[in-house]
């Protein structure tokens, strides 16, 4: 069996996307250029990796598995080529989104003062733990409640919960919404690493039939924040 980065790299990044198309673009190759590579990663493994429909690409139950080796194999194959440089110490942060807010430029530049000999990485992985699983960082910012089995967590901040809409939608006009209000319309999660779930708006008391219909593009605790998680056992 001879498995290459380059298929790691293409499985990783159709399921970041979601789609061979956006994965293709990411990677810099054709669509089919990714189904090959995909379908030799397939080949090689004995088994099917993605179920393919014309409205979407999800990961079987074997993919699941492998996605999350994969990602290991390839932070550990970025560390080789970190350490075989002999740069500085390092700091790595994974996030899945946002990072740390509006703190994120003050955060990075305070570091640089303070910490001059230990360079600071962001690293963005969409996973529910931001990478922290995956070993793609030594530490993590999250907006849910990671396993309590697996991590050491600390809260570090508190952030408001804000809705999107088109600018031309009655709603744009008010300062504020309930969430018992979004049972009105078709609500868009993401089920991997967002702060909302389908039954939010029943939470805050809303009527049992204004639980929202939903698109899946978490399960969060209210009100969201900013989380720091670290392995309980780092090496």
């Amino acid at each position: 069996m001879n498995i290459e980065l380059r298929q790691l790299r293409c499985l990783v990044a159709i399921a970041e996307a979601g789609s061979f198309t956006d994965a293709a673009i990411d990677l810099g190759i054709s669509q089919a250029a990714a189904s090959r590579t995909l379908a030799s990663l397939e080949s090689a493994l004995g088994v099917r990796l993605l179920r393919r429909t014309t409205r979407e690409v999800t990961l079987t139950a074997a993919g699941s598995r492998v996605l999350a080796h994969a990602r290991r194999a390839l932070a550990a194959a970025d560390d080789v080529v970190r350490e075989a440089a002999a740069g500085p110490a390092r700091l790595r942060i994974g996030y899945a989104w946002s990072a740390m807010g509006r703190h994120t430029t003050p955060f990075q530049r305070r570091w640089a003062a303070e910490h001059p000999d230990i360079e600071l990485q962001l690293i963005r992985t969409n996973s529910a733990t931001a990478g922290l699983a995956e070993g793609a960082c030594d530490i993590a910012v999250i907006r849910t409640e990671p396993d309590q089995h697996r991590f050491r967590d600390a809260i570090v901040g508190l952030e408001r919960r804000y809705c999107a809409m088109a600018a031309d939608d009655p709603w744009a006009a008010r300062r504020s919404l309930r969430l018992a209000e979004i049972g009105e319309r078709v609500l868009v999660i993401d089920r991997r690493t967002g702060t909302t779930t389908p039954d939010h708006g029943r939470r805050q008391r809303a009527r049992p039939s204004s639980t929202p219909a939903t698109s899946t593009t978490g399960s969060p605790r209210s009100p969201p924040g900013a989380t720091w998680a670290s392995p309980r056992n780092p090496p």
